[in-house]
Protein backbone atom coordinates (compact mmCIF):
# COMPACT_ATOMS: atom_id res chain seq x y z
CA UNK A 1 0.00 0.00 0.00
CA UNK A 2 1.25 3.65 -1.10
CA UNK A 3 -0.11 6.96 -0.35
CA UNK A 4 -0.17 9.27 -3.01
CA UNK A 5 -0.78 13.01 -1.87
CA UNK A 6 -1.13 16.39 -4.42
CA UNK A 7 -1.43 19.88 -3.78
CA UNK A 8 -1.08 22.79 -5.80
CA UNK A 9 -3.34 21.51 -8.11
CA UNK A 10 -6.61 22.21 -9.29
CA UNK A 11 -9.95 20.18 -8.52
CA UNK A 12 -9.85 18.83 -12.42
CA UNK A 13 -6.06 18.17 -12.20
CA UNK A 14 -6.03 16.52 -9.02
CA UNK A 15 -9.28 14.35 -10.40
CA UNK A 16 -7.11 13.67 -13.47
CA UNK A 17 -4.12 12.09 -11.57
CA UNK A 18 -6.08 10.13 -9.34
CA UNK A 19 -8.42 8.91 -12.26
CA UNK A 20 -5.09 7.24 -14.17
CA UNK A 21 -3.71 5.85 -10.96
CA UNK A 22 -7.58 4.31 -10.52
CA UNK A 23 -7.31 2.92 -13.60
CA UNK A 24 -4.28 1.26 -12.94
CA UNK A 25 -3.80 0.09 -9.54
CA UNK A 26 -6.86 -1.12 -6.44
CA UNK A 27 -7.56 1.98 -4.32
CA UNK A 28 -9.72 2.82 -1.08
CA UNK A 29 -11.63 5.66 -2.55
CA UNK A 30 -14.95 4.35 -4.69
CA UNK A 31 -15.21 5.26 -8.04
CA UNK A 32 -17.53 8.11 -7.88
CA UNK A 33 -15.20 9.59 -4.67
CA UNK A 34 -13.91 12.73 -7.07
CA UNK A 35 -11.58 15.68 -4.95
CA UNK A 36 -13.97 18.67 -3.98
CA UNK A 37 -12.58 22.55 -3.10
CA UNK A 38 -12.70 22.95 0.59
CA UNK A 39 -14.13 26.40 1.03
CA UNK A 40 -12.45 29.27 2.77
CA UNK A 41 -8.88 29.62 0.04
CA UNK A 42 -6.44 27.51 1.57
CA UNK A 43 -4.41 24.91 0.20
CA UNK A 44 -5.95 21.81 -0.41
CA UNK A 45 -4.13 18.52 -0.52
CA UNK A 46 -5.69 15.35 -1.87
CA UNK A 47 -4.56 12.00 -0.90
CA UNK A 48 -5.71 8.64 -1.60
CA UNK A 49 -4.16 4.76 -0.95
CA UNK A 50 -3.35 2.85 -3.65
CA UNK A 51 -2.43 -1.15 -3.45
CA UNK A 52 0.34 -1.37 -6.81
CA UNK A 53 0.20 -4.64 -8.34
CA UNK A 54 2.54 -6.56 -10.55
CA UNK A 55 0.71 -6.06 -13.59
CA UNK A 56 -1.01 -2.80 -14.33
CA UNK A 57 -2.44 -1.03 -17.05
CA UNK A 58 -0.99 1.76 -18.44
CA UNK A 59 -2.11 4.81 -19.96
CA UNK A 60 -1.86 7.15 -22.77
CA UNK A 61 -0.51 10.64 -22.19
CA UNK A 62 -3.34 12.45 -20.27
CA UNK A 63 -3.02 16.41 -20.24
CA UNK A 64 -3.13 18.85 -17.13
CA UNK A 65 -4.19 22.26 -16.86
CA UNK A 66 -1.42 23.19 -14.82
CA UNK A 67 1.93 21.40 -13.02
CA UNK A 68 0.82 19.00 -9.98
CA UNK A 69 3.08 18.24 -6.83
CA UNK A 70 2.48 14.83 -5.79
CA UNK A 71 4.36 12.86 -2.81
CA UNK A 72 4.50 8.92 -2.88
CA UNK A 73 4.81 7.49 0.23
CA UNK A 74 4.72 3.83 0.79
CA UNK A 75 7.21 0.84 0.55
CA UNK A 76 10.06 1.18 -2.46
CA UNK A 77 8.37 -1.26 -4.43
CA UNK A 78 4.47 0.21 -4.26
CA UNK A 79 6.45 3.74 -4.84
CA UNK A 80 8.44 2.78 -7.70
CA UNK A 81 5.46 0.98 -9.36
CA UNK A 82 3.14 4.24 -8.75
CA UNK A 83 5.98 6.74 -10.31
CA UNK A 84 6.32 4.28 -12.96
CA UNK A 85 2.22 4.57 -14.12
CA UNK A 86 2.49 8.08 -13.73
CA UNK A 87 5.55 8.40 -16.03
CA UNK A 88 3.35 6.52 -18.51
CA UNK A 89 0.68 9.49 -18.66
CA UNK A 90 2.61 12.27 -17.69
CA UNK A 91 5.58 14.35 -17.72
CA UNK A 92 7.52 13.56 -14.72
CA UNK A 93 10.03 15.44 -12.95
CA UNK A 94 11.49 14.00 -9.42
CA UNK A 95 12.03 16.85 -6.35
CA UNK A 96 13.32 14.91 -3.95
CA UNK A 97 13.37 11.37 -2.02
CA UNK A 98 13.88 10.49 1.41
CA UNK A 99 14.49 7.12 2.35
CA UNK A 100 13.84 4.65 5.44
CA UNK A 101 14.53 1.30 6.51
CA UNK A 102 11.30 -0.24 4.72
CA UNK A 103 9.70 2.93 2.87
CA UNK A 104 10.58 5.70 1.07
CA UNK A 105 8.81 9.14 0.20
CA UNK A 106 9.29 10.46 -3.37
CA UNK A 107 8.12 14.41 -4.15
CA UNK A 108 7.27 14.64 -7.87
CA UNK A 109 6.04 17.68 -10.30
CA UNK A 110 3.83 16.01 -12.57
CA UNK A 111 2.74 18.40 -15.82
CA UNK A 112 1.48 17.44 -19.57
CA UNK A 113 3.75 15.26 -21.60
CA UNK A 114 4.95 17.25 -24.50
Amino acid sequence: MATVSLTGASQQDAATVFGVLRTAFPTDRPTDDLPKEQPGGRSTVWSAEFEPTQEWIPTDPVPLEGSVSATLQGTYLAVDRLREALGTAFAVDEQGTASGDQEKEVDLRLATKR
